[in-house]
């Protein structure tokens, strides 16, 4: 199994739901994101997947969250926009238009700060 990784970025607003304290108001991060994905075999060119298509695949995906409110999105309009939330979210969508016969995202790694992240998976 060959595993290939990815870090990428993107900035949004939010505030937690159910909470007390101070991340229940508005504030925003920079949110650092690493997606792992495993490959069964390599390609012809010795490539499980070639990190252009996994990064712009990425890319497409936090496009959507990037400079926005995420409260204002689905599916944060209704489920609350934490680390591990935003982490699974990512998942799936990454898994919807990265998973195939051979490539299948394994893990998605969510930082709010440089010291506190979440990760979501399917083990």
């Amino acid at each position: 199994m060959y595993r290939l990784k990815i870090f990428t970025h993107f900035a949004a607003a939010h505030n937690l739901m159910h909470y007390e304290g101070d991340c229940e108001h508005l504030h925003g991060h920079n949110w650092k994101v690493e997606v792992t994905v495993c490959a069964q075999e390599l390609d012809q060119a010795g490539l499980g997947i070639d990190f252009k298509i996994l990064k712009a695949r990425t890319k497409e995906v936090l496009a959507q969250l990037d400079h926005k409110y995420l409260n204002e999105l689905e599916p944060f309009n209704q489920l609350s926009p934490s680390s591990e939330n935003i982490a699974c979210y990512l998942f799936g969508q990454l898994s919807a238009c990265l998973n195939s016969a051979n490539v299948a995202v394994e893990v998605v790694t969510v930082w709010e700060s440089d010291q506190a992240c979440a990760s979501y998976s399917l083990t």
